[in-house]
């Protein structure tokens, strides 16, 4: 399978393309991540079993993703069929693949439970407890970094190409680690346009309206998730797009 090893930059590229097809198309992309959200917020609310049905389903929602950005991408309308193709004849690859991402998440979660700490309300110790959390949340990413390269493509692979879960996950693997580089710049504007900016710019707002500082920060989550959202959803079908050569998939 032919995998493209891109630069840097195409981290930032895949996400100024996201904004771009939202651009094209303001309704259809934010009503797709409006949905998404909604239906994964609706299987977490399911008593005991919604945490475990969603990454059975979280593939088989993701392939439906794709198929829409990928439409939108090549100016199609979103139909029906347009929607669910190949959700049905790869429907046991995609649980299967379901299968292994909740594997996936119940070995995270175990591994990352000594990670856990308590928070103290003593504010003498609130430097050191933010110091303690900080390195145990980069202690977290590094162990989820592997898991979150083996299940970006994956999904797509097994949809569009027929490719078994186990070959899914190692391509997927084996792409995002070429392309480390590109996914490194990608994880950094996110972190900046989501994180660090809205934060920055609702303090120095508290600075000078103190009563606002709750609806300002409201508002920048609804921001991230009717701008932010629509991007992040349309880079993963980008960034397969330009990594993997669509000629040398479909030979596989």
């Amino acid at each position: 399978m032919n995998v493209r090893t891109l630069p840097a930059r195409h981290g930032l590229l895949w996400l100024i393309a996201g904004w771009r097809l939202l651009r094209r198309y303001p309704r259809q992309m934010t009503s797709i991540t409006l949905a998404y959200f909604l239906v994964v917020l609706i299987v977490n609310l399911i008593p005991f079993i919604g945490p475990f049905l969603l990454p059975l389903a979280l593939p088989m929602l993701t392939a439906l993703l794709g198929n829409a950005c990928r439409a939108l991408d090549h100016d199609q309308p979103l139909t029906r069929d347009i929607l669910s193709a190949g959700l049905e004849a790869q429907r046991t690859i995609l649980l299967r693949l379901g299968g292994l991402h909740l594997l996936g998440s119940v070995i995270l979660l175990l591994a990352s439970q000594p990670l856990m700490i308590e928070l103290n309300p003593d504010q003498s110790k609130a430097a050191e407890q933010l110091a303690d959390l900080l390195s145990h949340l980069g202690l977290f990413l590094l162990l989820a970094t592997p898991v979150v390269m083996a299940f970006w493509f994956a999904p797509l692979l097994a949809s569009w190409h027929g490719v078994s879960a186990v070959k899914a996950l190692f391509f997927s693997f084996v792409a995002s680690w070429r392309n480390w580089r590109a996914f490194t710049v990608y994880g950094l504007v996110i972190l900046g346009m989501g994180i660090i900016l809205p934060g920055v710019l609702i303090v120095i707002a508290s600075f000078f309206m103190p009563s606002m500082t709750g609806v300002l920060a409201l508002f920048a989550r609804m921001a991230l998730v009717l701008l932010l959202g629509p991007v992040l959803i349309s880079s993963i079908y980008i960034s397969y797009r330009d990594v993997f050569s669509e000629a040398a998939v479909a030979n596989e």
